[in-house]
């Protein structure tokens, strides 16, 4: 079992990189082997509707999206973290996404969270932004205590806010917990539902 971090936060050791270092060190007492992956501080595209990722399998800007494709076969729950701007999630993360969810495919049945940093407000918006991917992708959501949020404008500050680390340690409890039981299920022949031919219905007609 094996979960991906992502830090969307163009700060590497920062409060967001804090949130998640607290729920990877309790998935790895937990026996759950995880990974941060952070996004760095150079621009990120954005999707650009071009269409070649139905073609090819992957995105047409060949970057750190494209090896996350290649990997995501690797990791049974993905779980993203973002600094709070303007009420919303990292513009770098959001591109990041953006790409990931529509380029990639190996999404259904993994578990999905979503981690927020801020200051002060705006929290509860950037984690309900966030959450969207995994619920437009057949993925259990895995919920905390709390929303998964915690405040500080500096690590130190974070690493002050005990309710925010509890539940993020609450947070990665859970996921091990759902990642356990889904294998536990697995091993007794309990698969997925198999998806329905997909439906698009445009709500635009001509008369």
């Amino acid at each position: 079992m094996k979960a991906l971090l992502i830090n969307g936060s163009p700060n590497e050791k920062g409060c967001t990189y804090t949130a998640l270092s607290e729920v990877a060190e309790t998935l790895a007492k937990e026996g759950v082997e995880s990974e941060i992956l952070w996004l760095g501080k150079k621009p990120v595209a954005g999707c650009i509707a071009c269409g070649q990722c139905r073609k090819t399998g992957k995105c047409v800007f060949d970057d750190l999206v494209n090896e996350t494709i290649a990997r995501l076969p690797e990791y049974d729950a993905i779980i993203v973290g973002s600094p709070v701007y303007y009420a919303g999630p990292s513009g770098q993360l959001t591109a990041f996404l953006d790409r990931l969810f529509y380029a990639g495919t190996e999404f259904a049945g993994k578990l999905g969270a979503a981690v927020v940093s801020c200051r002060r407000g705006g929290a509860s918006a950037a984690f309900d932004r966030l959450n969207k991917y995994f619920m437009m992708n057949r993925m259990p959501v895995v919920s905390s205590q709390y929303w998964n949020q915690v405040h500080g404008n500096t690590p130190e500050e974070v690493k002050k806010d005990g309710e925010g680390l509890q539940t993020m340690r609450t947070l990665a409890r859970e996921t091990a917990w759902l990642l356990k039981n889904i294998e536990a299920g697995r091993a007794q022949g309990v698969s997925r539902p198999a998806p329905e031919p997909r439906i698009r219905t445009n709500f635009i007609r001509e008369e």
